[in-house]
């Protein structure tokens, strides 16, 4: 009998990729998000267009016992969104009760492996200070102190999975994602991450002209190229493991450098402009130490690689926009 798997989130970048891992590993999926991707034809058996903040939809969606269940839905942005305090009380409010939804429902309809998607913004701002030598190993998230209520709010989440496992027999498995990005991603509009927002202000720049980056661009990060994330994704869910974990690259460079690569990349002549703007903590980078340990995971992809083809994508992308 064909296996069944549930995406919640499905019509976002991350949602969608997964999609079509399921389908390739020859499960039978159901995909359900507020929207239809905006990037790509969904590969869902069944799509459905629905608020998980319901606790009707939600049990209607969730309408029997799911081989596997992603929880990867979430209010959420880049920094413009997430960073300016504007939208805290959104973000927090709607994203606990997606989780507390869908935990319901699951832990109701007999589903026993989960996957939650919780974010590297879990770790305390004072761990983030140094852009050189920042501290993301999953034992250091407490004491608690995350640089936004984002990451309150995945903490506190990560937390109710833990406890649902403990009371409900179930199996919750909690990745904290480090920054993932690539092809079929928000690039536009105010809620895409960093790579796609660089890569879309070098795609539109005309050669000898300038970009604007936030910050004096010497904050760091490390990214993750999506289709990595998504096989460690799979990987922990179908695992013995339940983490915490993260799920990122080691691979650390500056905001500048990062504008300096994507510049390089597209061969044009472009200076960069530093300018006042939300930025996050001033460092931040995967240790993945112990997903290496339980999984016998680690990134395929370089970030030059990533980059490449997430800036192609883009480019393209804003061309047919264009004509």
């Amino acid at each position: 009998m064909k296996k069944t798997a549930l995406v919640c989130g499905a019509g976002g970048f991350i949602g969608g990729h997964l999609v079509k891992r399921l389908k390739n590993d020859g499960f039978w999926v159901r995909g359900v998000d507020i929207k239809e991707h905006e990037h790509a034809k969904t590969q869902a058996d069944e799509f459905i267009v629905g608020d998980l903040r319901d606790q009707a939809l939600v049990t209607t969606v969730l309408d029997r016992g799911f081989d596997e269940v992603y929880q990867l839905a979430a209010d959420m942005g880049g920094a413009g969104y997430l960073f300016t305090g504007e939208n805290d009380a959104n973000v927090m409010h709607n994203s606990m009760q997606i989780n507390l939804n869908v935990l319901d429902a699951g832990r109701r309809c007999g589903v026993k492996r989960l996957f939650y998607a919780s974010s590297a913004c879990v770790y305390p701002e004072y761990n983030q200070e140094d852009p050189d030598n920042p501290n993301c190993a999953e034992d250091t998230v407490y004491p608690a102190n995350p640089d936004s209520e984002y990451g309150w709010e995945k903490l506190f989440s990560e937390r109710l999975y833990m406890a649902f496992n403990r009371n409900y027999g179930m199996q919750c498995s909690v990745a904290r994602y480090h920054n993932i990005y690539g092809l079929e991603g928000t690039w536009t509009g105010g809620k895409e991450k960093v790579p796609a927002a660089l890569c879309r202000k070098v795609a539109s720049a005309a050669p000898g002209s300038e970009i604007e980056v936030w910050g004096d661009g010497l904050q760091s990060r490390s990214f993750l190229f999506v289709d990595d994330c998504i096989e460690a994704t799979v990987s922990l869910l179908r695992s013995d493991f339940q983490g915490p974990v993260n799920i990122g690259s080691e691979e650390m460079i500056s905001i500048n450098d990062l504008a300096k690569l994507i510049i390089e990349i597209s061969g044009k002549d472009i200076s960069i402009n530093n300018v006042p703007g939300p930025e996050g903590v001033r460092g931040r980078n995967s240790d993945n130490r112990l997903i290496a340990d339980k999984l016998d995971w680690q990134p395929r992809y370089t970030l030059r690689e990533g980059i490449e083809k997430t800036f192609t994508w883009i480019q393209n992308q804003h061309l047919s926009l264009s004509k």
